[in-house]
């Protein structure tokens, strides 16, 4: 078989594209990053008062943010200014979970969360 006569197909097959392992969003055209939005959603709703949804998708202000205010709000609950405190950060990772398993936040390099 001759590799440069025309394809029978009547088009070129193509292979993958070697800048989005994981494929491209649809929408965007964006290649779909390594870190998975179920993935990161789930440990953001479970763990999200110690920022670990957002370690895992490498936003790590963000989740230094998370992790300090609840460790200060540990500190302070003796003070009941601590239960107000860890209460804000819950709903944050709570909110910030369903956001991030809908698809509304991208990794740090602004890529989409892949399926």
């Amino acid at each position: 078989m001759n590799p440069y006569a025309q394809s029978p197909y009547g088009f070129v097959p193509v292979g993958a594209d070697p800048y989005a392992p994981y494929g491209r969003d649809p929408m965007s055209g964006l290649p779909y990053s390594a870190k998975s939005k179920v993935v990161a959603g789930l440990l953001q709703i479970f763990f999200g008062t110690f920022g670990i949804g957002r370690f895992y998708i490498g936003d790590n202000q963000t989740g230094g943010i998370q992790l300090g205010l609840t460790l200060v709000g540990f500190v302070t609950l003796f003070f009941l200014v601590g239960m107000f405190l860890i209460l804000a950060v819950s709903l944050w990772a709570l909110i910030d979970g369903i956001l991030m398993l809908t698809g509304s936040v991208t990794d740090t390099h602004g890529y989409p969360l892949r399926p």
